[in-house]
């Protein structure tokens, strides 16, 4: 709340600077109401330059220190969780590079936040499960948020794909990001991006992200040079589909966040389902 209270202030001084140099740039009086005003807003529009000018939202806050430093991403699950789900915790932790993954154990949600951001992790994803299949994921972003909650369908781990897969490589991976057109797909696509480091460009890891009817395919492939334009393409997992339910505006454990877009059940069957 804190935080989108500076962001409206920022706002409202954004606009009356913008009313002031529209003023002095078509040679009309300075409005009324931003007289009293005027020579302070005057010094500030000196002082903008091209990274003060424009007004910052919390979006911009959010991963503020993105590409500049690695992210630091910790993989858990819920309570109790059982081995396939073990596993496959496991398996995603090696999709994300730099990442750790810890045994929940009894902890609760205020104090695993709370030590993650003593250790200056960025992200914390938590897995959950029905039945042994995962069914569940949560990405909630460190400090502030936001937090993504996705439903997981058809989760395959490495040992269950058609073909052995090769040894997990630990190269900082290329993503390709598809079918993420809409204002909300680019917010999805940004939650998902910031998972992970910048690549060097010999990496021969890739990471897909494909969303077909507001569903994600996730796949995870590694592939070489075979000869003249030809690549030899092999598919390591895990592999799943995600579905995006809710996002919002603060960390996991924060009750009072509120929701910035949550799926509601007339989506469903409305023409206008398709929001990714």
């Amino acid at each position: 709340m804190y935080r989108k209270g500076l962001g409206t202030k920022e706002q409202e001084q954004y606009e009356k600077k913008r009313l002031v140099k529209t003023a002095l740039a078509e040679g009309k009086p300075i409005p009324t109401e931003l007289k009293n005003e005027y020579t302070q807003l005057q010094k500030a529009i000196d002082f903008d330059d091209e990274n003060t000018e424009e007004v910052k939202s919390m979006l911009d806050d959010e991963y503020n220190r993105a590409g500049v430093s690695d992210p630091k991403v910790l993989v858990t699950t819920a309570r109790d969780p059982s081995s396939r789900l073990v596993s496959f915790a496991k398996e995603l932790k090696l999709c994300f590079p730099n990442a750790q993954r810890l045994n929940r154990g009894n902890s609760i949600l205020k104090d695993l936040f709370d030590s993650c951001r003593s250790e200056d992790v960025t992200d914390v994803i938590i897995l959950h499960e029905h039945r042994g299949e995962p069914d569940g994921m949560v990405i909630s972003h460190l400090p502030y948020g936001p937090t993504a909650y996705f439903g997981l369908y058809n989760a395959v781990l490495r040992h269950d794909l058609p073909e052995r897969a090769d040894q997990m490589s630990e190269a900082y991976p290329h993503l390709i990001f598809s079918g993420f057109n809409s204002k909300l797909g680019k917010r999805v696509m940004s939650i998902l991006k910031y998972l992970f480091p910048v690549p060097k460009d010999d990496s021969r890891r890739t990471m897909s992200f494909v969303n077909q009817n507001d569903t994600i395919s996730f796949r995870h492939h590694t592939y070489k040079n075979t000869g003249h334009k030809e690549i030899d393409l092999k598919e390591v997992g895990p592999r799943l589909e995600m579905k995006l339910y809710q996002i919002k505006l603060g960390t996991l454990e924060m009750a009072e966040a509120e929701n910035e877009w949550v799926l509601r059940p007339y989506m469903n069957t409305a023409k206008k389902r398709k929001v990714l």
